[in-house]
């Protein structure tokens, strides 16, 4: 049969590619693996070709590389995104690097705005993971209320929390027209400096953080069409107070035109709370939620919510069945809560707080990522290849979350390619639409993409931390790759420092405008004004 000219050009035009998929030298080529793409679903055995740090090309023709990862039987995803991981130090990022997280952010606690561009400078070329933060709402009401100005200490990043959280103001406190102004100075100079977002922690704030606050500080991420992710007021609570605290976040953003996240929602109230959410994606709004598959959480032992007042007397639990020592496993008294409270008040503590069998179906949610909250272990800034075995104990989803989430999924028959949109694209695809380079470049197994990626034996990856021992790191990882550089081979980490800022280009100018006068005075206020706005006296016309 006579074929057409446009037939025989198509012909020579994939030989040539096909020729040149084989001639191509590559940095690194993963071979006859399943190449899983969240976004585009493809799903198929190919080749992937790596060059200067991007996934230079993904072909079933065999493909010649300075140095090959044979993937045969094994999973080849996105590198796995994490936008709510507290330990931004080496041994965090070395746990979760074991756990195939290849960027590491932390948009709850945060960074004061003042030293953003200080925290992102101290971390260039001696990184193993990727990293980024968000300004924080809560340092910076540790600084505008309580007087905190130990930069080095605010420089630590969300760990600075264990230092600032020593006093009460930035939790108890209210803002007047002066000090609630430098607050939203504070977060903005953060997102001036290339900061994620806004992270706020109002739910260990709620009796200082009045309703026209939360509005104004998810106002200043709007100006930089960022997103605030927010621990919400109440959490965790009852059902029906979880979804007014999420409620008000979202409220506020859709107001605003903003994004907005809210955080770890795997609380009392989740059903309603992922409909509320699902409904305004499909509507075309960046707003989304996280989950994180654990019954129990893990806070500072001095968090307003577990006071017996609110935890014991009007939730109706008790200390000896929720609240939990990590070191010694002890479950607390309200003698020994007490007397804790008052000898070490930031104290890690677990929190018991969902049925075990709920992990299960939040995995199988649409549209919300999982994001560990990882907390933090001893000695906290320790060398990155510090021997695990001599870390303290902490919650075990700092080490294992990624790798629960893949067990679970197997063990529960969730299809792999929701897992991997949760552990990656998600994230990815949220953060991106806010503008963000960094993140729409990843989360994929495209060409052209940066080359963060995973390889794992889907029958045996797991996560071996446990509540009682949980900083022992995931198995099941043939390599993980940051940026091009193979930082994890064989469940092994290497002395590779790859990792590269996730954040925002910095801006020359701020774009803060202060709030006026009359809106402090009337909605910052604990009372009422003798006659509000529009109303006239009683009497009147």
């Amino acid at each position: 049969m006579k074929q057409s000219p446009a037939f025989a050009l198509a012909l020579s035009v994939l030989a040539l590619s096909t020729f040149s998929a084989q001639s191509q030298e590559f940095d690194i080529v993963i071979s006859n693996g399943r190449v899983m793409d969240p976004e585009t679903l493809y799903d198929g055995v190919a080749n992937v070709g790596i060059k200067e740090g991007r996934i230079a090309k993904i072909s079933r023709q065999p493909l010649s590389g300075t140095s090959e990862i044979d993937a045969t039987g094994h999973v080849v995803a996105p590198g796995f995104i994490d936008t709510h991981f507290h330990w931004q130090a080496p041994l965090g990022y070395a746990l979760g690097l074991r756990d195939g997280l290849t960027s590491s952010m932390d948009i709850e606690e945060g960074c004061a705005g003042t030293v953003i561009a200080k925290w992102y400078d101290l971390r260039k070329d001696v990184t193993q993971a990727n990293y980024g933060c968000a300004s924080s709402h809560e340092q910076a009401r540790a600084m505008a209320i309580d007087g905190f100005d130990n930069e080095d200490v605010l420089v630590m990043g969300p760990a600075a929390a264990l230092e600032t959280r020593k006093d009460s103001g930035w939790s108890l406190g209210k803002a007047d027209f002066d000090s609630g102004n430098e607050i939203l100075r504070i977060i903005d100079k953060g997102l001036q400096d290339g900061a994620l977002g806004i992270g706020s922690t109002v739910g260990y704030m709620r009796d200082g953080v009045t309703t026209r606050e939360m509005f104004e500080v998810q106002k200043v991420g709007a100006r930089y069409g960022r997103h605030t992710a927010v621990h919400t007021r109440f959490t965790p609570d009852d059902s029906v107070h979880e979804n007014l605290g999420a409620q008000e976040i979202i409220a506020n953003a859709l107001a605003l035109g903003a994004p907005a996240t809210i955080n770890h929602y795997n609380n009392p109230g989740w059903r309603l709370a992922h409909e509320i959410i699902q409904r305004l994606q499909k509507q075309g709004h960046n707003i989304w939620g996280e989950i994180y598959p654990y019954a129990a959480g893990s806070t500072a032992l001095n968090a307003v919510f577990i006071q017996p007042e609110n935890w014991v007397d009007r939730l109706g639990h008790r200390f000896e069945d929720t609240l939990q020592d990590p070191i010694t496993g002890d479950f607390y008294t309200e003698k020994s809560y007490t007397e804790g409270v008052a000898s070490d008040p930031t104290k890690e503590i677990l929190l018991w707080k969902m049925p075990a069998e709920d992990s299960v179906k939040w995995l199988t949610l649409k549209g919300t990522t999982m994001a560990s909250d990882a907390m933090f272990a001893e000695p906290l800034f320790g060398p990155w290849d510090t021997p695990f075995e001599q870390l303290s104990n902490t919650h075990p989803r700092a080490a294992g979350a990624r790798s629960i989430s893949l067990r679970l999924g197997r063990e529960n028959d969730i299809p792999l390619m929701q897992l991997l949109s949760i552990l990656s694209y998600n994230a990815a695809k949220h953060l991106g639409d806010t503008g963000l380079k960094a993140m729409q470049e990843r989360g994929r197994m495209q060409e052209g993409m940066i080359a963060d990626i995973v390889v794992f034996d889907p029958e045996t990856v797991t996560d071996n931390a446990t509540y009682e021992r949980g900083v022992i790191p995931s198995t099941g990882f043939k390599a993980v790759i940051v940026h091009g550089t193979v930082t994890v081979r064989d469940d092994e980490l290497l002395e590779v420092f790859a990792g590269q800022p996730i954040r925002f280009d910095p801006e020359a100018k701020p774009r803060f405008e202060p709030v006026s006068e009359e809106a402090w005075n009337l909605d910052f206020s604990t009372g009422m004004p003798d006659v509000a706005p529009g109303i006239p006296p009683k009497g009147g016309n």
